[in-house]
């Protein structure tokens, strides 16, 4: 359920970036993507527009009821400004933890 809250969470972000006219014609210049099976799984992607994205996840706590899959990845895309925008994340037992210089820091 976290896996897909975080995924959700991932999308979300990721349609809120800034869209550009050039955006329509961008097109895929590169595409890794390891699908380990049950050890885990890797995949990146790079657009001629600027927008990358990797992300890698493995199965933690095998056996027991705290079984999770744990995430960590980033993507990135240049904003309307011209600046490009980070993010980095872990998604595990602990919720969704995105990080980048544009995201408030929570001081608690």
């Amino acid at each position: 359920m976290k896996l897909i809250i975080a995924f959700a969470a991932l999308v979300a972000v990721a349609l809120a970036a800034p869209q550009h006219k050039e955006d329509k014609d961008a097109y895929v210049v590169k595409q890794e993507l390891d699908n380990i099976g049950v050890d885990g799984y890797q995949h990146a992607y790079e657009t001629s527009n600027g927008i990358s994205a990797s992300e890698q996840g493995q199965l933690i706590n095998v056996g027991t009821e705290n079984e999770a899959i744990a995430v960590r990845g980033q993507f990135s895309y240049i904003g309307a400004d011209g600046v490009t925008y980070t993010v980095t994340y872990v998604a595990d037992e602990n919720g969704f933890q995105p990080q980048g210089a544009h995201i408030p820091k929570d001081d608690h």
